[in-house]
């Protein structure tokens, strides 16, 4: 048997990090959530009040899903034949996910048939590979026009980039 040396046992933490890495991610793009959870997902609360939630893949920014988060309130907006959306409640939430921790040891020792001596030492150098995966959800209510003077309130087709119908 063949003694596991510090290159090999490196060797298989580096590819343990890739597998994980491949596994733990999901499109990057603005999309609705499917197997992997990820994008979004909305419910009527009630006539005129939504949950938005958006949940980033590990390789979303926190900025980029609070984005997507605010494209999707406005596509519910106009979608219901509203104008602005007023944000009511914003929950932004942050999740490592995946990684490996890595950490190393040092031992030695002597035995003889009376007694045993054992020293060692060790460390934790941290997690290589995790990921960071933002999840925000947003309570919205929507109405037409005119928008409320309220720094919560958008207007659903500037969010969008839609020319207004003046």
């Amino acid at each position: 048997m063949r003694p596991i040396t510090f290159a090999r046992t490196m060797t298989a933490c580096a590819v343990l990090v890739g597998l994980t890495a491949c596994a733990a991610t999901g499109p990057a793009e603005y999309s609705p959530a499917g197997k992997s959870q990820f994008g979004y997902t909305n419910t009527r609360i009630e006539a005129n009040r939504f949950r938005v939630i958006y949940r980033g893949s590990g390789s979303q920014p926190a900025e980029q899903v609070e984005d997507f988060a605010l494209r999707r309130a406005a596509e519910l907006t106009l979608s219901n034949e509203a104008d602005w959306f007023r944000i009511v409640d914003r929950q932004i939430e942050g999740d490592e996910r995946g990684g490996v921790s890595v950490g190393g040891g040092f031992g030695t020792g002597t035995r003889s048939r009376r007694s045993g001596v054992g020293v060692g030492v060790g460390g934790d150098f941290g997690r290589i590979g995790a990921q960071a995966f933002y999840t925000v959800r947003l309570e919205i209510l929507i109405g037409a026009n005119p928008k409320p003077e309220n720094t919560n309130a958008y207007d659903a087709r500037s969010i969008l980039g839609v020319p207004t119908g003046n």
